[in-house]
């Protein structure tokens, strides 16, 4: 007589593995602020306290810089082929997205990057803005030649996001920034309404 299958666990969901990702970005983020003395990542050592007027001044700049970036990168696609072919190219590597997925993965990569890139590293680093924005970029690096101006645009927001993190004392600009960026970009590229 046969035995029964073994039941497996169940294999981690495409939301299931952008948590895991960018919570245990995160994670690490806060090890590194608490081993520098400094756990509250989302506010800039030796920063001023941030009142409501300095957190809406935040929210606006963070806004206004993901409005230029969306609009140079739409620019782009309308104008230059590389454009057209990268997001050719995303679209293919990322697939089909739900609306949540899209939303997941845009509020997720945000915090968790910023967390880690600028709220954690930018501090640590001799000559912080420059080097956390060089390591923020090697993960933006694709598969071949064709990838390298996503590389670049993301060491030059991962500049302008290291620059409003030191010019605010907070991570709220650059965390929304880099979530308005990727939620429109992310909605485009899959071909999804916005």
């Amino acid at each position: 007589m046969p035995l029964p299958p073994t039941p497996r666990p169940p294999r981690l969901t495409r939301s299931g593995l952008i948590l895991a990702l960018y919570l245990g970005l995160a994670a690490i983020a806060l090890v590194i602020g608490a081993a520098r003395g400094h756990a509250n990542v989302f506010v800039l050592p030796g920063a001023a306290p941030v009142g409501p007027w300095g957190l809406a001044r935040g929210l606006a700049l963070g806004s206004a810089f993901a409005l230029v970036m969306v609009f140079v990168w739409r620019w782009a696609v309308h104008r230059l082929e590389f454009a057209r072919r990268l997001g050719r190219e995303f679209r293919e590597v990322l697939g089909p997205l739900s609306g949540a997925d899209i939303l997941l993965l845009a509020l997720s990569s945000s915090v968790g990057e910023e967390m880690l890139f600028r709220g954690a590293l930018l501090p640590a680093l001799p000559a912080g803005l420059w080097l956390s924005s060089l390591v923020f970029a090697l993960p933006h690096v694709g598969p071949g030649l064709r990838f390298l101006p996503w590389t670049a645009s993301s060491l030059v927001a991962g500049l302008a996001f290291g620059a409003m993190f030191v010019e605010t004392g907070t991570l709220a600009a650059p965390v929304v920034a880099h979530f308005l960026i990727n939620l429109v970009n992310l909605r485009q590229i899959t071909g999804r309404p916005q």
